[in-house]
């Protein structure tokens, strides 16, 4: 899945211009742009598809996978706008926006909520300029920026975002990106230990222990032909991520267990881990 996943929130309604980055490569495949194409978007190119096809050869489940946990993400926003009350949503790696963004979600439980997005393909920045100058001035922002820098992304968060008051990091799809050579549980670590008590984490990430065989092959594919490198983790890894925090039942589950909105979402099937915990 996308450690990109989507758009990520730049500063009121004009945003802050995004240090310079490489054009838009074709040839070597994006999460983002394969997550698009997962999902039936138009955002990809050649490269993108090849890359989605191997995984596909390799675990079919993966179209199904993906649509749960964006199912998983629109049913964590919900909660945390409606049940728990959240107004901030800082959301890193977003992808190319799809049915159901975070902003989305929230802002239609309340109008009043605010998100950051994090990301830095340049096809979701693309997305993202356009979104910016058709939100309320300051409700939305797009950060162009890497997870890996989590103090950067925080400073310029704070334009949007008040920290003393709760917020909701989202992760969605994204640590499998994270390799343990860049500390993925430190990065977590400093985005929850930077928002106060009564803050949530949302999480999922990419199951080496859910259909064990076909997601090692996936990931083998994927990393041949795609510009990250996946490292997926088993339920007790994912488990680390939520360490002092209080799980929000059903606690840590595959995606589309985590509170089913239908018959049709709890029957899905997908190989991710998912869970939301609130800090005490």
């Amino acid at each position: 899945m996308s450690g990109d996943t989507g758009p990520a929130g730049g500063g009121a309604s004009t945003g802050t211009p995004a240090p310079a980055r490489p054009r838009v490569d074709t040839t070597v495949a994006h999460s983002a742009r394969v997550h698009d194409y997962w999902l039936g978007g138009k955002d990809n190119f050649a490269a993108d598809r090849a890359a989605g096809d191997a995984v596909m050869e390799a675990y079919p489940g993966i179209v199904m996978s993906v649509r749960a946990n964006r199912a998983f993400l629109a049913r964590a926003v919900r909660f945390l706008a409606a049940e728990a009350g959240i107004r901030q949503f800082l959301d890193i790696g977003t992808g190319i926006p799809a049915a159901n963004n975070t902003h989305e979600v929230a802002q239609s439980v309340a109008s009043d909520c605010r998100v950051v997005y994090v990301d830095y393909d340049p096809v979701v920045l693309t997305h993202a300029r356009a979104l910016l100058t058709s939100s309320t001035p300051g409700t939305i922002d797009y950060i162009d920026a890497d997870l890996r820098g989590p103090q950067a992304i925080l400073q310029r968060a704070a334009r949007t975002l008040d920290f003393s008051r709760p917020v909701a990091v989202m992760l969605i799809a994204i640590m499998h990106l994270i390799v343990d050579a860049d500390d993925p549980y430190g990065i977590v670590g400093q985005l929850v230990d930077a928002v106060p008590a009564g803050s949530y984490l949302a999480l999922s990430q990419v199951a080496s222990d859910i259909q064990a065989e076909q997601m090692a092959e996936a990931a083998k594919r994927y990393n041949r032909l795609a510009r990250e490198t996946q490292r997926h983790r088993d339920r007790a890894e994912v488990a680390r991520f939520f360490d002092g925090l209080e799980l929000v039942e059903p606690g840590l589950v595959p995606v589309q267990q985590w509170r089913p909105g239908s018959e049709l979402e709890a029957r899905a099937r997908s190989a991710m881990w998912g869970g939301v915990g609130r800090k005490p």
